[in-house]
């Protein structure tokens, strides 16, 4: 199944180092990423759980949760937690989803159909596209996709910055930029009339007549 952006995010119900779950109902009314991994005890992930570990306040303060998921067992991920908290200093307090019958994997399109229902005697490469991160809006649409390759480990502060650009956007008719961040100007989307425009938005910059900057939208 190919997913795309807007799509609902599948629901299911898995094993977690947190205990079973509800997809929907364990995101609720905010927001979540879910990233996936190939395989326990990789170096590359290793670096990457650890890190997203290390921003749980972050994504706290954006109303948004985390879950990791890897098909190998939850036994094996509670031991890969101390391999993580050695290498990066900050433990894994976030659940991780235990796909060993590769039925999430499958679902979100990160695994043909003829990968097989087991995850034993799997290598990394043969999960190389489990390498995805999907956040998920309040309303259960998936908001963004990414896959990354195996040797590239993944940048956990830009999906702070779109997490922040999503919720700004969402609030008012607004894009953000190329390199947007906290505080940047943004646009004013074409959906918003000229007339709409100069009532709501103090200062307007028209470089061309199609782009509209505008300061950014206080809360």
């Amino acid at each position: 199944m190919s997913l795309r952006i807007n799509d609902e995010a599948p629901n299911f119900t898995a094993d977690t180092t947190q205990g079973q779950i509800d997809f929907h109902n364990w995101i609720g009314d905010g927001w979540a990423v879910m990233f996936s991994h190939p395989k326990d005890f990789t170096p590359v992930c290793t670096t990457e759980l650890g890190y997203m570990a290390g921003l749980m306040g972050e994504f706290e303060k954006r109303n948004t949760k985390v879950i990791g998921i890897s098909v190998d067992p939850v036994e094996s991920h509670k031991k890969w937690k101390e391999d993580i908290t050695t290498v990066t200093g900050h433990s894994v307090e976030y659940p991780m989803i235990g796909d060993t019958e590769l039925k999430v994997a499958k679902l979100y399109g990160m695994l043909p159909a003829a990968a097989g229902d087991t995850s034993e005697g799997r290598t990394p490469a043969d999960n190389a596209t489990v390498r995805s991160v999907f956040i998920v809006g309040p309303d259960k649409k998936i908001k963004l996709i990414l896959t990354y390759p195996m040797t590239t480990g993944r940048n956990f502060d830009e999906i702070l910055r779109v997490i922040d650009s999503m919720q700004l956007t969402a609030k008012h008719q607004v894009a953000t930029p190329a390199q947007w961040t906290q505080g940047d100007k943004v646009i004013i989307t074409p959906a918003v009339s000229d007339e709409d425009a100069e009532k709501r938005f103090a200062k307007i910059e028209r470089p061309v007549p199609y782009v509209r900057f505008t300061d950014q939208p206080k809360d």
